[in-house]
């Protein structure tokens, strides 16, 4: 029967016991990670948030204690009480931080027992990532698991430390909102009081954080929950939290500055690694042309390589008719790769493009005295010459070919830069490389629905030497917004916003919204431009995202105490579920067929 903790009370946890102790007197609770019984001795591995600690029970802990030290199994919750004492120098381990000591055990509570867990609960385990969900509580015990979390804790402290230091306010913002979907789906909740009435769970606290600089709080943040009904990848879930933060009077220059002083302090504070100052900066069109992404990683090499001048005209119909049509022809140059890439390899290449929609993979193997490729018998000597020379192609270079609209070769050729740098161990995993990535197109053309859309979102301000783009040429306009690139990887973007009312309501326009439909869904935002509105702008960082890469993890399940699988569901709680039909009828709610 649970008696409390029957008397102990804990006076270290198990990693902060130290040589400083010995001598001492500490009480212990914990799991038992691992037993070793040796007739008349038994260690047992303590275990806790803070490491593990080896306990001691022999002839000196008594014969009650010893004998409850004979049952106690794995991941049994237990409390000790004993003295610390050195190890002996040739059982010292060097492994843990606290392997210079162990506790000899006077008295002994056990709090519960434990079954036998479904799988070990110890670093780096090779478990099926379901069944590690399933009983995530368990898995959650498991060291690396909890050094994630604690990191993860770590760096929102050091975020509401550094931004309280420059002048932020943490406000909140509300979890029931408004329906205005541009962009991934809402996800709704009905009302039980205004029935047929939604709220929608926000997607970031975009408006409202626009709202707090209209309300004169000129520096505001927040470590908001935020979630989107869209599909998952390894680095998304349905619900996710951002560092959010708005500034009033800014630029980009100075959003960007008080980030980078973030995101440096944060790495030096828990990776102790210094990171230089300022980031490299890259236009979109640059990012673009150079490494086919506007989220490039730039710890190696294999950049785009213009071809299209080249080619025009050449013998090789497949890239004259794409020069022709006002399409590309690029190619990325694979160093020393000749040996390294076979034929086999090569046409997995091919099928590997056209799942980013290009139709096929042209490639010349540079050979002593040959070039092995089924293009050049279509080229003249000249011409092959000519690519080999934009391609600074030598012997034992691969250079690969993809041609067709732009938008294609830049998915295809970025993306098989990558795939290349990890098949070829090309990226050095020691080094974060930041840059920002600016001057993004304010508006894209969507072809499905014959209108333009926001690049990034509807209340991101077009650059000032561009606003006349807006009604000759939209899709020339670019936009004052910024992203941070760590990796490969998009930490966070921002822009500065528009703060004028009418300009607001022409990009509102030009995105298709009648008045009517712009007063419905924005109509509180759009009231707030008339009682004076200060320039602002600000950013938000996917804080699970940042949290991977500063923890080396491969996917941000990883580093999130429940996330959801590729389902979006959960399935240690099976979320979502059915409910009581009588929630429903409160609701007012009746639950369609949809697969009629």
């Amino acid at each position: 029967m649970q008696k409390g903790l029957a008397g102990l009370k804990r006076t270290h946890y198990c990693g902060e016991v130290s040589k400083n102790d010995v001598g001492g007197t500490v009480t212990l609770m914990g799991w038992a990670a691992r037993n070793r019984d040796l007739g008349g001795v038994i260690f047992i591995d303590l275990r806790d948030r803070a490491g593990i600690v080896q306990i001691v029970f022999n002839e000196q802990s008594g014969a009650d204690v010893f004998q409850l030290a004979e049952s106690v199994r794995g991941e049994y919750v237990i409390g000790a009480e004993g003295v610390v004492r050195e190890r002996a120098p040739e059982t010292v381990n060097a492994n843990i931080k606290t392997g210079e000591i162990e506790v000899v055990v006077s008295r002994l509570v056990i709090y519960s027992k434990a079954e036998t867990p479904p799988f070990y609960i110890e670093e780096g385990i090779d478990t099926n990532e379901q069944v590690r969900l399933k009983y995530r509580y368990l898995d959650l015990r498991r060291p690396d698991m909890q050094r994630n979390m604690i990191l993860r804790h770590k760096a929102c402290k050091i975020a509401r430390d550094y931004f309280d230091s420059h002048g932020f306010l943490e406000i909140e913002t509300p979890m029931l909102t408004k329906s205005t979907p541009e962009g991934a789906r809402d996800y709704l909740v009905p009302s039980r009081v205004h029935h047929g009435a939604f709220y929608a769970l926000p997607q970031s606290p975009q408006q409202y954080k626009q709202l707090l600089m209209l309300s004169g709080m000129d520096r505001y943040f927040q470590i908001a929950r935020c979630f989107r009904d869209e599909d998952l990848r390894a680095d998304r879930q349905p619900e996710f939290t951002q560092i959010d933060l708005e500034m009033s009077f800014v630029e980009t220059d100075d959003v960007i500055a008080v980030n980078e002083g973030m995101l440096a302090e944060m790495f030096e504070k828990t990776l102790g690694l210094k990171i230089p100052l300022p980031f490299p900066r890259l236009s979109y069109q640059e990012a673009m042309e150079r490494f086919g992404s506007d989220k490039p990683d730039t710890r190696f090499g294999l950049e785009l390589i213009q071809m299209t001048d080249v080619v025009a005209g050449c013998g090789f119909k497949v890239f004259a008719d794409v020069a022709a049509s006002g399409g590309s022809v690029r190619a990325i140059n694979v160093k020393g790769a000749a040996d390294k890439l076979s034929r086999r390899d090569l046409d997995a290449l091919v099928d590997f493009v056209k799942i980013y929609r290009a139709k096929g993979l042209a490639w010349f193997v540079v050979t002593e005295g040959e070039i092995k490729s089924p293009v050049t018998k279509f080229l003249t000597e000249d011409e092959t010459n000519a690519i080999l020379k934009r391609a600074n192609a030598e012997i034992g270079d691969v250079v690969l070919f993809v041609a067709d609209k732009d938008a294609i070769v830049f998915d295809a050729l970025g993306a098989l830069r990558s795939e290349l740098a990890r098949r070829l161990d090309l990226i050095d995993s020691s080094k974060f490389n930041f840059l920002w990535v600016t001057e993004f197109p304010l508006l894209e053309y969507d072809d499905a629905e014959k209108r333009y859309t926001a690049k990034h979102h509807p209340f991101t301000a077009p650059m000032d030497e561009d606003l006349g783009y807006l009604d000759t040429d939209p899709l020339k306009a670019r936009a004052k917004a910024y992203d941070v690139i760590l990796n490969g990887c998009e930490l966070g973007g921002g822009s500065i916003r528009i703060y004028d009312g009418d300009l607001q309501t022409k990009l509102f326009t030009l995105l298709g919204f009648t008045q009517e439909a712009a007063r419905e869904r924005f109509g509180h935002l759009l009231d707030a431009f008339k009682y004076g509105t200060p320039p602002h702008g600000g950013m938000a960082y996917g804080l699970d995202r940042l949290i991977m890469l500063l923890t080396g993890s491969d996917s941000i399940r990883d580093v999130m105490a429940f996330p959801k699988v590729q389902t979006a569901s959960e399935v240690m709680t099976n979320a979502p579920d059915a409910v009581d039909p009588k929630q429903l009828m409160e609701l007012g709610i009746k639950i369609a067929d949809v697969s009629l």
